[in-house]
């Protein structure tokens, strides 16, 4: 007779740590899951696999990060195909067990195993064999096709062997929901409760025989795309039931009162957190002084207080433009304004504009240097969205209208205006997707900060659904002040050095690089040396206060010659010009990229590539990336090339189109690289198209900047079309 120990106590309190944890897991995913708001869209083909009780054997396959989110899809299948059987496949480690755990007792059966590697049985066999069985009996099966460790977003090979084994179809699916981010390999995503969501189910995928490495590609195409949808039409779509879901749209300046009471509550709870942070705003405020961010001599403006620049007699309009994007697609708006020509004689009014930074700041001064002097327009930064310190600006200033740039809505500096009956526009309107989603976190106050806004002209039809979703009483779709600026101006006597210096080498320009990017950049240019010895590599920083670290990274990056009298790359600020020996050339200044263009023809555009150079395309570092604007370059007729990470400017490059070149890695950058060096004619021919592509609606600022007039004069909202 055999005697089964009893269990330690030691064994029998992790058991009971187990149970507990996974209860709590469980009931946490069930509230999260249960009060999410889901919609789901599906590929008529897998619909109809999915739903026909008599169908055959089906495998979904999920990325591992939307493991957490894969019972959504059995529990929308289920009351539809009430003979539905599902299985998944759970690897048999730690924390497939607790996942098997978690999702028992709602009927999901897990099947234990991953594919076997580096001579480890971890079970792929053994599953396999058993998800076949399953398969033949119609069952649906679930598969992470990148699990259990990555790496991310790649398929492995089980899943394509079960598919190819079996002629299962494969549905790939995607899920995007309210959540968050977990710190793991996969990025996993944590839902959480009383949000929305969006499963998307892609058409399904048979894997034939022989043709795995195809199929391969095909799949991981298949799930990101589906993944890509679920984004956008979770933070895009469906605008009729954000609207329905939020209190009603502001008509001509009026709100209902419910709107009204919950929305000013809400403001007066900012006001009265900025108030209380105002100390820590401060201290902040030194460290940037520390860091080169802030103006010691100039700090007082951040807190409302102008130093001892006068008010220009006359009307005055305030205009807001963050940073360099922004100063540069206003300039035109700002020259119409103090040129005023449907105006009356002597009725143009100055110009007080005010930045967040100081790279802004010098772009402005660089621009109108006749128009500062003069006194037509005066520069301060911006103050706070501290309330004291906004009144006190507007003490100070008393402005007749207040202009916003792009995506800068602070509702406390809107409030202040509103009490002082400045009437307050937005100009060149972008509200990206994220964006949307953090107002809609609050919609009572965004009707309530948007509530004053005479009127919003957005840059795409895109940017404007997503204001009037928000409660934004007056929006028109204007078109892209980008479009409209001037071509970039430029040193005469700077570039014509420059080509000197070069030469009949051949040059390309990384321009406004991130750090993350830029060893991937080096990294083709260093693919290219062979072919071109003497290719010289200009790599223009976007924060010029970079350039060391980036001069340090070339001579790590690329091959010898570095120049043995630096030990680095040549840097534009300490006055090094690159020689015939130098590969890289780092322009770490301001306001040189007008120069650059010209003397380059061949342009990549930074924050956009974020990749580990080598690593088969595995995502490096994360890196906010959103992309820079390419209509400089494009308007002086550069060939240029991308990375994909450029949501901030996605309808600008979809209005250049075939123009621009998307690369997403170090061999498709060096790919694009060579055959443009090799011919200018190609190059020549590749910047002529981009430049045709950016020639637009050059009237725009003129038309914008009547309608800042006219709206200081008293024209109603209703009035105002651009």
């Amino acid at each position: 007779m055999t005697t089964v120990p009893e269990p330690s106590p030691r064994d029998a309190g992790s058991e009971l740590l187990r149970r507990i944890v996974q209860t709590c897991v469980r009931r946490g995913l069930a509230l999260a899951l249960t009060t999410t708001r889901w919609k789901v869209d599906m590929d008529a083909a897998s619909r109809s696999l999915l739903l026909d009780p008599a169908g055959p054997g089906v495998l979904v396959a999920f990325w591992h990060e939307a493991l957490m989110l894969a019972p959504t899809l059995w529990w929308w299948t289920e009351p539809r195909n009430p003979l539905l059987r599902l299985r998944v496949l759970i690897s048999r480690n730690r924390d497939g067990r607790m996942i098997a755990g978690v999702v028992a007792p709602w009927r999901i059966p897990a099947l234990h195993g991953s594919s076997d590697r580096k001579g480890k049985n971890k079970g792929g066999a053994s599953a396999l064999r058993r998800l076949r069985a399953s398969l033949e009996q119609g069952d649906v099966v679930a598969i992470m096709p990148d699990g259990p460790k990555g790496p991310r977003r790649e398929v492995q090979a089980g899943a394509l062997a079960l598919a190819e084994l079996t002629g299962a179809p494969i549905i790939p699916v995607g899920v995007a929901c309210s959540g968050v981010r977990a710190g793991s390999w996969d990025r996993m995503i944590v839902p959480l409760p009383f949000g929305r969501g969006r499963l998307v189910c892609g058409p399904p995928l048979v894997v034939a025989r022989g043709r795995r490495d195809e199929m391969r590609a095909q799949l991981t195409a298949g799930l990101n795309e589906a993944m890509a949808e679920a984004g956008r039409r979770l933070a895009d779509a469906d605008y009729d039931e954000r609207l329905a879901s939020m209190r009603a749209p502001v008509i001509s300046g009026q709100q209902d009162a419910q709107t009204t009471t919950v929305g000013r509550a809400l403001g007066s709870v900012w006001a009265a957190i900025a108030s209380l942070i105002a100390p820590g705003l401060i201290v902040m405020l030194r460290r940037r002084v520390a860091r080169g961010k802030e103006l010691p001599a100039r700090l007082r403006e951040r807190i409302g207080l102008g130093g001892g620049v006068a008010r220009p007699p006359g009307s005055l309009v305030w205009i807001h433009a963050a940073s360099v994007g922004e100063t540069v697609s206003v300039l035109p708006v700002i020259r119409a304004l103090l040129a005023c020509a449907w105006g009356e004689a002597g009725d143009a009014p100055n110009v007080l504009i005010t930045t967040g930074t100081v790279t802004g700041f010098k772009t402005l001064a660089a621009a109108l240097p006749d128009e500062i002097a003069a006194g037509r327009v005066v520069h301060q930064f911006v103050p706070l969205d501290v309330p004291r310190w906004v009144n006190r600006f507007l003490k100070r200033w008393r402005p007749q209208a207040f202009v916003l740039t792009e995506s800068e809505l602070w509702p406390n500096m809107i409030e202040c205006c509103r009490r002082v009956a400045v009437p307050v526009m937005v100009v060149n309107g972008r509200m990206s997707a994220r964006a949307l989603a953090g107002w809609r976190r609050a919609p009572d106050l965004a009707a309530w900060t948007l509530s004053p806004m005479r009127w919003i002209a957005a840059r795409a039809e895109e940017d404007a659904a997503r204001f009037r979703a928000l409660g934004a009483p007056v929006v028109v779709t204007a078109g892209d002040l980008k479009f409209a600026a001037e071509p970039l101006g430029f040193d005469a006597a700077l570039l014509e050095r420059l080509r000197l210096i070069v030469g009949e080498r051949p040059v390309w320009l990384a321009a406004s690089t991130h750090e993350g990017e830029e060893a991937a950049i080096f990294a083709a240019a260093a693919a290219l040396r062979d072919r071109y010895p003497d290719l010289l590599t200009i790599i223009a920083p976007r924060h010029p206060e970079r350039g060391a670290v980036v001069a340090a990274l070339a001579a790590r990056v690329l091959p010898p010659p570095i120049r043995h009298d630096l030990g680095v790359a040549p840097r534009r600020s300490q006055g090094q010009w690159p020689e015939a020996s130098d590969p890289v050339w780092v322009a770490d200044t301001l306001g040189e990229l007008g120069v650059l263009f010209r003397l380059s023809r061949v342009v990549f555009m930074g924050n956009s590539l974020f990749e580990t150079p080598g690593g088969r395309g595995r995502q490096g570092p994360a890196r906010k990336g959103g992309g820079h604007n390419p209509l400089e370059p494009a308007r002086l007729g550069c060939a240029i090339a991308t990375g994909p990470a450029i949501e901030n400017f996605a309808a600008t490059y979809a209005r250049l189109g075939e123009a621009i070149t998307v690369v997403d890695s170090v061999e498709a950058l060096s790919l694009w690289l060579g055959p443009l060096l090799a011919d200018a004619g190609r190059a020549w021919t590749a910047g002529d198209a981009a430049r045709q592509a950016a020639d637009f609606d050059k009237a725009l600022p003129e038309r914008l900047a009547r309608r800042i007039y006219e709206t200081m004069a008293g024209e109603t909202p209703a009035q105002v079309g651009v």
